[in-house]
């Protein structure tokens, strides 16, 4: 009896995971057609994993929004659409199965959930909304490694991080004062506690950043130290109440760094043609930007 009870249980568990994922069967045959042909990437360094998908990926729409169709949270895999954060979460999953000899859609979608959620828990409020707080998160759980000014660059000052975010002057609050412009969250005042304790874990803190006059050519040899192809780049915005404008990853041309991102811009995922630099000069609101890496071999 304990023995049925238990395979019931279980049945329940996978009944319950499996219904907690949105996709369509052309998401499932397209992860499971890159993670089987890019098999032999396994034995490579996580950063040209990561460009690999990143470039293979080239061409789909960008459509925002995403994530937020349905009336409750699911783990949404589409491949068909992405903006830029799913675009960079849809890269590390499928770089993290690959890495790990997995070419299974679970595998995908497991590594997908912890990408996106703290804990792994499916929930609204769990969602790394705030990609300060998915990049502190995610470098608690150790999928990603913070990039940060080292101990001898801070005394020498031979470094590009001069300049500073700081959440006591600029508090992270979008979320909880702009409610209407989120769709779940409008359908659902329950949660707003919850992204209130979300923001309050960026309170007061500050983060250096490397701001986008730095980004030019004269400063090349010092910014190749930090910034590696595959790095994942966080654009620093003035914008009252966020952290974070726009995500992409970074890669290196002749000319200088560049970024592969789901612009909206040009309304698909793309690898820039203009350098960083000059992107970001288009954009007044940009200020600067804050790296993070895959962790890997």
């Amino acid at each position: 009896m304990r023995k049925i009870l238990l395979l019931l249980f279980l049945l329940a568990m996978l009944h319950d995971a499996s219904a907690q994922i949105v996709f369509k069967p052309s998401d499932k045959a397209y992860v499971e057609k890159l993670l089987k042909s890019s098999a032999s990437w396994r034995t490579k360094p996580m950063s040209e994993t990561v460009i690999h998908f990143a470039r293979l990926l080239k061409g789909i729409p960008y459509v925002g929004g995403t994530l937020d169709k349905g009336k409750e949270e699911q783990l949404v895999v589409n491949l068909r659409e992405l903006d830029c954060t799913t675009y960079v979460e849809t890269v590390m999953a499928l770089a993290a199965c690959t890495q790990r000899g997995e070419t299974s859609f679970d595998d995908y979608c497991r590594h997908l959930r912890e990408i996106r959620y703290a804990g792994g828990r499916v929930e609204y409020t769990a969602r790394k909304h705030y990609f300060t707080y998915w990049m502190e998160e995610n470098e608690r759980q150790g999928i990603v490694s913070c990039t940060e000014p080292s101990l001898s660059d801070i005394k020498t000052g031979k470094h590009p991080f001069t300049a500073w975010q700081d959440f006591a002057k600029t508090p992270v609050n979008y979320m909880s004062t702009h409610v209407s412009s989120y769709k779940m969250l409008s359908a659902h005042p329950e949660w707003l506690p919850g992204i209130k304790r979300m923001e309050k874990t960026m309170a007061g803190k500050r983060y250096q950043y490397i701001p986008k006059a730095a980004l030019g050519k004269s400063n090349i040899s010092l910014l190749r130290r930090y910034i590696k192809d595959g790095d994942i780049i966080a654009i620093i915005t003035s914008k009252k109440g966020l952290d974070t404008s726009h995500i992409g990853i970074a890669v290196w041309h002749a000319d200088g760094l560049h970024m592969l991102n789901a612009s909206q811009i040009h309304k698909k995922v793309v690898e820039e043609p203009m350098t960083l630099y000059a992107y970001m000069h288009k954009h007044p609101s940009q200020l600067g930007i804050r790296l993070c890496r895959m962790n890997g071999k």
